[in-house]
């Protein structure tokens, strides 16, 4: 299992969409450098336009971003695109054997444990914004020159 990879696909649009800045941001030109359908695009775009993260206009080819890509977090992006339901980044299988030592007692020693794995995640999550992957990919880019 691993978390949908919308979250990474919602990053990617919103760097390219500041990179591309002036250019036209069509979802074919995000599907593009995504490697995948514009109709992906569109779904993703929807969900941070509604997060409020990207304005999009219906019937114009482009999309800018709705905020300062230093005030986009990753955590924001997370949120946006529905990785997963609030507090419920890992899930505990149902009905273990109450007849077992183990079965009796794992759910209420592992879901404090997954609680603080998962504000954590949030926590770092939050320390990062768009804009320090934008400029992480551009130092990339110039070393790669």
């Amino acid at each position: 299992m691993s978390i949908s990879s919308r979250f990474a696909v919602g990053i990617h649009i919103l760097s390219l969409i500041e990179i591309n800045k002036g250019g036209v941001n069509s979802s074919e030109f995000l599907a593009g450098s995504v490697n995948t359908n514009p109709a992906v695009i569109r779904k993703i775009m929807g969900m941070l336009k509604k997060a409020g993260l990207v304005n999009v206009r219906p019937g114009i080819a482009g999309a800018e971003l709705a905020k300062d890509l230093s005030e986009i977090t990753l955590l924001d992006v997370y949120k946006a695109v529905n990785v997963v339901q609030e507090n419920e980044l890992f899930s505990v299988h149902d009905k273990p054997n109450p007849s077992c030592l183990v079965g009796r007692n794992i759910q209420d020693t592992i879901v404090p444990l997954f609680s603080i794995a998962e504000t954590a995640l949030e926590k770092a999550l939050g320390n990062v914004t768009i804009a320090d992957v934008v400029n992480d990919i551009i130092k990339k880019e110039q070393v790669n020159k």
